[in-house]
């Protein structure tokens, strides 16, 4: 019995280590999701960056964090690192590019967020900190309204026709 207890104890690292793959961004929904194709004929897969909140595209900033992902990413290989899933299906990953990492990148140039979570300021509070005291992008205005507070308001935005 206490070898069955072992062995899981053992793999049980494994399962829970975050996925890390290799991909090309194929297209960039908005400021905080985005689709990576992992190979030839493999289907792109829906990407959620882990760790920031970027803006609505209704919302102001949105479009500007949308254009900032895009040339951070676009048709460069980059490192996905897989924490888990959404309700939407989508990954949610904390993405490298060029040995950056990505959401850094957005925070620190004022694109989004850091994600709040029961009290944290999030994994990137201090380049939000350093945005906000440059009045670096969203942090230029003083009532930028987090997503979250948008969505709460406005609802989601309507696709354009």
């Amino acid at each position: 019995m206490w070898q069955k207890i072992l062995c899981v104890c053992l793999l049980l690292p494994a399962c829970v280590q975050a996925r890390v793959w290799l991909g090309e961004v194929s297209h960039v929904s908005d400021g905080d999701t985005l689709w990576i194709k992992a190979g030839r004929g493999v289907a792109p897969r829906k990407v959620r960056l882990l760790g920031l909140d970027a803006p609505e595209l209704c919302q102001p900033g949105g479009v500007a964090a949308r254009t900032a992902l895009q040339a951070l990413v676009a048709h460069k290989p980059v490192q996905v690192n897989v924490n888990f899933q959404d309700t939407y299906g989508r990954d949610l990953a904390r993405l490298q590019v060029d040995g950056r990492d990505v959401g850094a990148a957005l925070v620190g140039a004022g694109h989004a967020w850091s994600s709040r979570w029961r009290g944290s300021l999030g994994p990137y509070a201090v380049q939000e900190a350093s945005a906000r005291a440059a009045g670096l992008g969203l942090f230029a205005d003083p009532a930028a309204e987090l997503p979250r507070d948008f969505r709460k308001r406005q609802g989601p935005c309507q696709p354009v026709r």
